[in-house]
């Protein structure tokens, strides 16, 4: 009797076992909290994007070498969309319902961003887009650390026109046929008219992703240059394309003192591969540029160049930084701060956490998120190009300007709530 009450006893606390296991969570998933990594890995997007999926790598070995968040380490999931927009949005379901990820860091272009959008907003999932765009979109899903076109197109284009920008009167506004550069240069036109250019003033050309004959176009660039006033080129071309232009542009002796161009895609990373010294003078807008003088930018070069050697990058010889792996980087440690602040990384408690706040950016200011409407405030910088490939800052804002995601020159951008209500707009 008593042998058999003995392995009763054994019974009963093996199924209370199994049942604890059953109606528990995993273990293992109890250790970490995972995080998504959605950046192109191929494709015509990769020469941008790699370098955000090792900098976001290296902010999670950074907040777990000091004890991770809520005590638990994070767990970084790497994909490769593959420059591929459909599978963006594959690849972001996968993401939240089969790796149950807390947050997904990713995107590039506004077409990969629109892409997934739909899917974080069904599933309340949580995106941080490190990367400059159009505006015209607020999601209560989305945290937006590049630029609006206030806080880069805007000021740029003001630059060009000013006298100490060169006093431009005629404008070519050239990009990647996509919605980024159409809905900026829909932005820019309304603009430009604003200050008085003529609609015979503005020339508007777009080329496909991976497009790499430039002959042409530069060509009718110079022609619509040589009708006697001065020029300035707008270029929103993204990805490897970037690489034939500017080598076009040097073969064709465009010189920044004859047809200055201002880029909005193209920093330290983009110019690796290409002769500088032919585009000495031309100019990039962006919100941090490696060249930038202060302590805290110091230490981040010197984090990342320490990286990149030990995990033996492409590129860890000659380490580059730059505006989207500084935005990368601020987005992983606002996520971060905000969970610590909710106790939890339930959706909608970051999000409401997220909102105020404030990181010592790499670009020498503290930056902010959005009491409201899920934009960083931001410094904006436009820079030279030097003939090492880095960037002589030439003008810059005195501190960080709030976002406007609904452009004043677009009509009825007034009567547009400055805050996300749900579904995106």
């Amino acid at each position: 009797m008593k042998r058999r009450s003995l392995i009763k006893s054994a019974l009963s606390a093996a199924a209370l076992s199994i049942m604890s296991l059953a109606f528990s969570p995993i273990q293992a998933a109890e250790d970490t909290i995972k995080v998504g990594i959605l950046h192109s890995l191929s494709g015509t997007m990769a020469i941008s994007e790699t370098v955000l999926k090792d900098v976001a790598l290296m902010a999670i070995d950074e907040i777990n070498a000091k004890g991770g968040v809520l005590g638990k380490k994070l767990e970084p999931v790497v994909v490769d969309p593959a420059s591929n927009w459909p599978l963006f949005a594959e690849k972001s379901r996968q993401l939240m319902t089969q790796d149950k990820v807390a947050v997904v860091f990713g995107c590039w272009t506004s077409v990969s961003r629109k892409s997934v959008l739909p899917v974080f907003e069904e599933l309340n999932g949580l995106l941080f887009y490190p990367v400059q765009y159009e505006g015209e979109e607020l999601s209560k899903n989305v945290f937006y650390t590049g630029a609006a076109p206030n806080q880069q197109a805007i000021p740029a284009v003001e630059y060009l026109i000013s006298k100490e920008g060169g006093g431009a009167k005629r404008f070519v506004l050239l990009g990647t046929d996509y919605v980024y550069p159409r809905t900026t240069n829909k932005i820019l036109r309304a603009f430009l008219k604003s200050k008085g250019v003529a609609e015979a003033d503005i020339l508007e050309e777009y080329t496909p992703f991976g497009h790499s004959d430039y002959q042409t176009i530069i060509a009718r660039i110079k022609k619509f240059a040589a009708e006697g006033k001065k020029t300035a080129v707008i270029s929103t071309i993204n990805g490897d394309s970037n690489v034939p232009f500017y080598k076009e542009l040097g073969n064709q002796g465009l010189k920044a003192t004859d047809v200055p161009v201002v880029a909005f895609s193209v920093g330290e990373e983009e110019l690796r591969g290409v002769d500088t010294k032919p585009l000495v003078g031309h100019l990039a807008a962006w919100n941090y540029f490696m060249s930038l003088k202060n302590p805290t930018n110091d230490a981040f070069k010197k984090q990342w160049a320490a990286y990149a050697k030990a995990k033996k990058l492409p590129g860890a010889a000659k380490p580059l930084t730059n505006d989207p792996m500084e935005a990368t980087y601020i987005g992983i440690h606002l996520w971060a701060q905000a969970v610590e602040k909710a106790k939890s990384t339930d959706t909608d408690k970051v999000i409401a956490a997220v909102a105020g706040q404030s990181f010592a950016a790499p670009g020498g200011f503290t930056v902010q998120m959005d009491a409201k409407n899920h934009h960083l405030h931001k410094p904006v910088f436009v820079g030279e190009i030097r003939p090492d490939g880095q960037f002589n800052v030439v003008w810059k804002t005195s501190g960080p300007i709030k976002a406007q995601p609904w452009s004043p020159f677009i009509a009825g951008n007034d009567k547009k709530k400055d805050e996300p209500d749900g579904k995106s707009k």
